[in-house]
């Protein structure tokens, strides 16, 4: 009777163990599952700051370009090469380093012109594509940093045969620093709105969930009164006045707190 009674509790105790081990053994498992996920934070704040910088710029940059063409492409070569020399060689005498001074593009190409072949069809039929001549053409970019010289440039390599001249901006030779510093502010503002957000919601700032940055560069804003940039005068093209103006360099940024 007495090992009867032992035998069933010993069977007892094994059954009650084996479900203790099973229950054990599937909660490991649901933890496992959660092994490099993160767990979604419900309790956040999000707040937005901005820094903007204005910056007085110190380089001004243009290109310009020289096209020539002939029915051979060494003439083409040749008369685009000796035009653009006497460019580069003004630019470089007007005080521009040749590290500043270089070769965006350089084209090679044939022009064709669409040739009826009797004059009372011009439109209809029989027509043929005619080499018309080749064409070269070399485009530079100048980067120009003493800014009173940008208008003078800009006249003189008109003067030398020079084309289609475009692109004329006014930066900052340090932009990174200065988008840097822009967004250190824009940090700032975002953290002093964080930290009153809490105060006023009686809640403490945890770690920070997310962030994104965004700069923005709105145009110029220029001066009331520019100055000159140039000499003029003679029999000289006229040479213009051209504002720098100041940069607004703007960075927006979004921080998410988690909050206990």
């Amino acid at each position: 009777m007495e090992n009867t009674n032992l035998r069933k509790v010993g069977v007892i105790l094994g059954v009650v163990l084996v479900i203790f081990v099973a229950a054990k053994t599937l909660a490991e498992f649901k933890a496992m599952s959660y092994i490099g996920k993160t767990t979604p934070v419900t309790n956040v704040i999000s707040v937005s700051g901005k820094g903007e910088i204005l910056a007085t710029p110190d380089i001004a940059t243009f290109s310009f370009g020289v096209t020539e063409e002939a029915q051979t492409v060494e003439v083409a070569q040749k008369s685009a090469t000796e035009k653009m020399n006497v460019i580069l060689e003004y630019v470089k005498t007007s005080g521009v380093s040749e590290k500043d001074v270089k070769t965006t593009s350089y084209n090679i190409y044939p022009r064709y012109e669409y040739r009826a072949i009797s004059a009372s069809t011009p439109y209809y039929g029989g027509g043929k594509q005619v080499l018309v001549a080749y064409v070269v053409s070399q485009t530079i970019e100048v980067k120009v940093r003493k800014l009173t010289d940008a208008g003078k440039l800009l006249s003189g390599i008109g003067e030398f045969g020079a084309t289609d001249v475009s692109g004329l901006t006014f930066t900052q030779d340090k932009q990174d620093a200065l988008v840097r510093e822009a967004r250190d502010k824009a940090i700032q503002d975002a953290r002093n709105q964080a930290k009153a957000l809490a105060k006023s919601l009686g809640v403490r700032l945890g770690d920070i969930i997310s962030f994104s940055d965004n700069q923005g560069y709105p145009g110029p804003i220029y001066y009331a009164k520019s100055a000159s940039m140039g000499m003029g005068g003679g029999e000289s093209a006229p040479v213009p006045d051209i504002p720098a103006g100041e940069n607004k360099i703007v960075s927006n940024v979004t921080i998410t707190y988690e909050i206990k």
